[in-house]
């Protein structure tokens, strides 16, 4: 299966380093989260504290649709990560289509 153009930013961002996975460690970075990813098949209460990261750090949340996050990252589990790079954020976001979608709350 083709890869779209935003899950070949992801990759770009995985071999440079610069995506954290998880829920605990994303609430410690301190600073410089630019774009969060959410996976569609997170629980309510993991939307719920994506909404709470993403006032935290001013940032965007993506919402998954097509594949899970997990499947993307290669992390077993992964419902949210965060994207620690300006210009790959911004590329990502670019590259949305029908299967990534900003999430701002409520029922998917």
């Amino acid at each position: 299966m083709l890869k779209s153009k935003a899950e070949s930013y992801i990759g770009f961002c995985i071999r440079a380093g610069k995506l954290t996975y998880g829920f605990n460690a994303v609430e410690q970075q301190k600073k410089d989260v630019f774009l969060l990813l959410l996976c569609a098949t997170a629980s309510e209460n993991a939307k719920k504290s994506a909404l709470k990261l993403k006032n935290k750090f001013g940032c965007d949340i993506l919402l998954l649709r097509g594949k899970t996050l997990e499947s993307i990252v290669g992390r077993e589990n992964c419902k949210l990560a965060a994207v620690r790079d300006r210009n790959l954020a911004k590329a990502i976001l670019s590259a949305t289509d029908e299967n990534i979608s900003l999430y701002s709350g409520g029922n998917i």
